[in-house]
This record gives C-alpha cells, sequence and structure tokens, in this order.
C-alpha cells in the first residue's frame, strides 16, 4: 500500500536534489548578496503560504472525521494547533532582514510593501491544493500534504542554515527564527505525519493514488514557489541603477 503511494512522490522527491535554482542558491560560490534576497523574498512571500495552515489542517480534520476516518481526523485537528500564528515568525523575519538589508544594500526595501507583492502562480496553487483537497472526495490527504512538505523542512533546512552561516555569517541567523525552529520540530512532525500516513493508507489503500498524487502535487508546487522566491530574489540583487 505505502509502494503505492511512494509510486506518485519519487519523481518529484528527486527534484530536491537536482533543482537548478536551490543548488544555485547553496553553491559554495553562491553570492551573499543573493543568498540574503533569497530570505527576504522566501519569508515575505511565505506569509501568504503559511497563514491559513492551522486552519486548513483543521478543517480537513473536522471533514476526515464526518468521512468516517476519526483516528486520523482527530490527529489532524490536534496537529493543527501546533500551527498556529507560525506565519508571524515570517512577518518578524522578513523585517529583521529587511533592516539588515538596508544597512549594506540597495535598493532599498520596505518589508510591508513585500508583504504586498501579488502572489505568484505557485502561491495561489498552493492555496487552491489545501482548499480543493478540504472539499474533496479524501479529505484526509491532507496528511500527505504535511508529510511531503514538513520533510521538506528536514531535507532543505540543514543546508540553508549552514550556507546562511557561511556566506553571511552567523548573525544572520537571528534574522532565520521560522527556518530554525521548523528544521527541528519538523523532524518530529514528520515522524508523526508518517505514522498517519500509514495508518490512512492501511485504512482505505484503494485510495492511494489519489493520496500519492496529493502529496506529489503540493511538493512540486512548493518547489516552484521556492523557485519564485530565487527569481524575485535575483531581481532584487541586481546591481542599483547609476
Amino acid at each position: 500500500m505505502e509502494e503505492l503511494y511512494t509510486h506518485h512522490v519519487t519523481e518529484v522527491r528527486e527534484r530536491i536534489k537536482t533543482d537548478p535554482k536551490l543548488k544555485a542558491l547553496l553553491d559554495e560560490k553562491a553570492d551573499p548578496k543573493l543568498f540574503e534576497a533569497f530570505l527576504i523574498t522566501w519569508n515575505s512571500l511565505g506569509v501568504y503560504m503559511t497563514e491559513p495552515v492551522d486552519g486548513w489542517i483543521r478543517r480537513a480534520g473536522e471533514a476526515t472525521v464526518k468521512a468516517g476516518l476519526s483516528d486520523v481526523g482527530q490527529k489532524l485537528i490536534s496537529h493543527a494547533k501546533h500551527e498556529a500564528g507560525h506565519h508571524l515568525m515570517m512577518v518578524e523575519d522578513t523585517k529583521h532582514l529587511v533592516a539588515r538589508w538596508n544597512e549594506r544594500h540597495s535598493p532599498k526595501l520596505n518589508a510591508d510593501e513585500l508583504f504586498a507583492e501579488a502572489p505568484t502562480q505557485a502561491m495561489k496553487e498552493y492555496r487552491d491544493i489545501h482548499e480543493n483537497t478540504i472539499v474533496g472526495e479524501m479529505p484526509a490527504a491532507q496528511v500527505a500534504i504535511e508529510f511531503e512538505i514538513e520533510s521538506l523542512s528536514t531535507i532543505i533546512g540543514p543546508p540553508l542554515l549552514e550556507q546562511a552561516k557561511r556566506v553571511c555569517g552567523e548573525e544572520i541567523l537571528e534574522g532565520m527564527s521560522f527556518l530554525k525552529e521548523h528544521t527541528e520540530i519538523d523532524v518530529g512532525h514528520t515522524a508523526l505525519n508518517e505514522v498517519m500516513l500509514g495508518k490512512l493508507l492501511s485504512q482505505v489503500p484503494d485510495k492511494a493514488p489519489i493520496i500519492g498524487k496529493t502529496g506529489a502535487d503540493a511538493l512540486d508546487i512548493y518547489l516552484r514557489f521556492l523557485g519564485d522566491c530565487v527569481d524575485r530574489a535575483g531581481k532584487l540583487a541586481q546591481p542599483a541603477a547609476a
């Protein structure tokens, strides 16, 4: 049953290692200004991605209970409480990083303007996949979204933190509270999600394809979002016009 799930996510998981934009960001010769700009764009745009998370998980849990999968649904509802307010860390990290940037670089940035920037297509799709899962035939597939996205934190979080210290200096970590915390706590969340996913697949083995596709689509969207952040960072890091 779990093999049926993995079949759907293997290809997109491989992209975590091979994505050219992420590889450039983590390259030993990465431009410090580009990396700093990436942290700013990822945090500022990430508020849009992160603010609704606790509501999504809670509503998916409630819908899962109504669908008769009470144990998985109740675990989702409980997990939702741990995600409330996490976007506020991204707000504060953005403000800290923008202040640091404005001391060192041009163009000068305004955090409120960055928060107000129009969402990219991937950002819109990220909200859509959650909403569509909640009202779809398998709201419990929210477990797959959580598993893939929180696993991603444990995979790319440590190298991003190391790269930040290496290219920008250890003091940059003062503006990376969200990434630091999620790199640590998502280890535990991923273990919990893996247990929930296994239970779900054992209860509804015929739904493994839709659950797997949901997880794969969510990870694909988030990787494209990271690419959007790198692209916007590249524009910020361009030399200021004379």
